[in-house]
């Protein structure tokens, strides 16, 4: 985020806060992830493909077992997805929906083809979609974005840890989209999070919270 806490500005072009030290970074993170989690306006917005980009984690997934790319999941409450957007059509891990129950029958209609679809409840509850992809096998979920899923997830008490990169400068604009929205969070001047890790990636900071028992420093 921008030192003002802003993911990405107002215009239409996409906003880059790194550098290419973190983007690394994350590509190791993702690496080590059984899947990764974006909400429906990132794919609209960014069309993100959310694959792990060095050859040679790739190579060390598969060589454990797994797929190249770790799992893809999307929270959406109107299923305004395009079945053609990144998101689907690259890389060959599965691609979980999970949508409002209102809205589950048009997705299913629409995106069966290219991801399965899960009714998340109405509206959709992150606590449903967590104990879900726990039963399908995911025990390292990555949280990548936007600020609704950050809220989310965050006032709902399921991360484990927080790492949050600031970029060297400021956005300065209340149409930006935030890092969060306003809720209700576990975390306060009488619950302080821990702070775990600070490390400088050239002009980016990268500050790593732990914000539970299951937190581990590696």
């Amino acid at each position: 985020m921008s030192i003002d806490g802003y993911l990405d500005d107002a215009s239409d072009e996409r906003l880059l806060l790194s550098n290419d030290a973190d983007f690394d970074r994350v590509d190791d993170v993702r690496a080590g992830c059984d899947a990764i989690l974006v909400g429906a306006s990132t794919i609209r917005q960014d069309n993100p493909r959310l694959l792990v980009r060095s050859t040679e984690r790739r190579a060390a997934r598969v060589a454990r077992g797994d797929d190249p790319d770790p799992v893809k999941v999307t929270v959406t409450s109107n299923c305004h997805l395009d079945p053609q957007a990144s998101f689907f059509v690259t890389g060959g891990a599965a691609k979980l929906v999970y949508c409002a129950t209102s809205a589950t029958a048009e997705a299913r209609a629409k995106l069966s083809t290219v991801a399965t679809v899960v009714d998340g409840g109405d509206p959709v509850d992150v606590r449903r979609v967590v104990e879900d992809l726990g039963a399908r096998g995911i025990r390292r979920l990555m949280v990548e974005g936007g600020g609704r899923m950050h809220t989310q997830f965050l006032s709902a008490g399921l991360a484990d840890e927080l790492q949050l990169v600031v970029a060297p400068f400021f956005v300065g604009d209340a149409r930006a989209p935030r890092f969060v929205h306003e809720g209700d969070f576990p975390w306060g001047p009488k619950n302080r999070a821990t702070l775990a890790e600070v490390r400088q990636m050239g002009d980016v900071v990268l500050l790593r919270y732990a914000l539970s028992t299951r937190f581990t420093a590696t």
